[in-house]
């Protein structure tokens, strides 16, 4: 039932962690673990802290990079506890379960945990739809990566066993058919491009502005035909002006 949700970790420096993870995951039913980059993997650390979950660590995929981990996910929520300077929408533990088991039933599905020390990087951000945050302590907010793993891992074992979210049917809305990470980066990146081009796009304001049309974008929750035909218009609009400089 949680086998499409993938929890992915990203440069994890003590393998012992990963170990933990796969336990926190193997006790909530979930088997999908991706590595980005780990430091030290496979390690007799991580099989110790694992505890019987081996079979986790052994379908491990490990990856280079982010976008390569979650090219073909439609949602990506990235786990965070540090406030940000351009506010991403936040979701807790409930509500990203109920979230993804309602709207995402069907689709490829990533939950992104970033180093032990520091976290997502604000570029790694950029890749996430939603923004994580687990509420505690706000005098003590540390949490272990394996910790904070588990409270996730918890709310959607609870939230799918209880059966209280009504999920969408397969029809709905073209809802197979939502657009991956991969057709929305390319898109993102072809949009910045044409803003360029037209002379929209002042180089020292391309982060900031790029980061609020991501926003924008992924509030609408593109479909794959919705993305080819905005890309079909940022062509269109090169070439005019393409022909107006010859």
């Amino acid at each position: 039932m949680l086998s499409h949700i993938k929890i992915v970790l990203v440069e994890t420096s003590h393998s012992g962690n990963i170990g933990a993870v796969a336990r926190a995951m193997k006790n909530m039913t979930m088997t999908n673990l991706c590595l980005v980059s780990p430091k030290l993997f496979p390690h007799a650390d991580a099989t110790a802290r694992a505890a019987g979950a081996d079979d986790i660590l052994a379908r491990a995929q490990i990856y280079d990079s982010l976008p390569e981990a979650i090219a073909d996910c439609t949602l990506v929520i990235g786990a965070s506890a540090r406030s940000r300077t351009i506010s991403w929408t936040e979701v807790t533990p409930r509500e990203c379960a109920e979230k993804i088991l309602r709207e995402s039933a069907h689709e490829k599905i990533a939950i992104v945990f970033g180093r032990e020390n520091s976290g997502l990087k604000n570029e790694e951000l950029d890749l996430c739809r939603y923004l994580l945050h687990i509420p505690c302590n706000s005098h003590y907010s540390s949490l272990n990566i394996a910790a904070a793993v588990q409270v996730v891992c918890y709310e959607l074992f609870v939230t799918a066993q209880n059966g209280e979210v009504v999920r969408k049917t397969v029809g709905d809305e073209d809802e197979q058919d939502l657009a991956t990470n991969h057709q929305m980066e390319l898109f993102y990146n072809h949009l910045a491009e044409a803003l360029a081009d037209i002379g929209f796009m002042h180089p020292e304001k391309e982060e900031s502005l790029m980061r609020r049309l991501r926003r924008v974008y992924n509030r609408a929750e593109l479909r794959s035909k919705e993305v080819d035909i905005l890309r079909g218009i940022l062509r269109l609009s090169q070439g005019h002006k393409g022909a107006l400089k010859n």
